[in-house]
């Protein structure tokens, strides 16, 4: 069965328009990858896990702060390479991004080295323009930036 995880999209209103929080994934792997590596906050729902604690939990873990207080507006689901899952919801709020502190996580490196080190699972974080959002986002993601461009027309 594919793996299901649960994430937020942050948005705020900006000076062009409405401005989006991406995370860069942490690791030797990810550090000179750019375009088309940024994602959501997002991570595993848990076995009998509801899809926005799973999305509030991760959030929390990734930036080392709660989410903002709001409300949760769905955005569905994306199947993203490799079969995951991830379900999304759209958050109004600010986040510092200077003062993010994400959880550490294991992995093995070199790959299939058998060593493993320690890396934060995010490296950074930043807000974009919808635009600028587009060309850093992983691609399957891409269409919750759509999907937020049509909520807040209708807000």
């Amino acid at each position: 069965m594919p793996k299901r995880s649960a994430g937020i999209l942050l948005h705020r209103s900006g000076p062009d328009g409405p401005e989006v929080l991406l995370v860069h994934p942490g690791g030797p792997f990810w550090a000179k990858r750019d375009a088309g590596a940024w994602s959501i906050p997002k991570g595993e729902i848990d076995p009998g896990e509801e899809p926005r604690a799973a999305a509030l939990r991760e959030f929390a873990e990734e930036l080392g702060t709660a989410a903002p207080d709001g409300e949760l507006i769905e955005l569905g689901e994306i199947r993203q390479a490799g079969g995951k899952t991830v379900v999304a919801f759209a958050l109004a709020g600010d986040l510092d991004v200077s003062a993010i502190r994400s959880n550490m996580i294991a992995i093995v490196w070199p790959p299939r080295s058998g060593r493993s080190i320690d890396v934060p699972e995010i490296d950074r974080a930043a807000w974009f323009s919808l635009a600028q959002a587009r060309t850093r986002i992983l691609a399957a993601q891409a269409p919750l930036l759509d999907r937020l461009a049509t909520a807040l027309g209708r807000m």
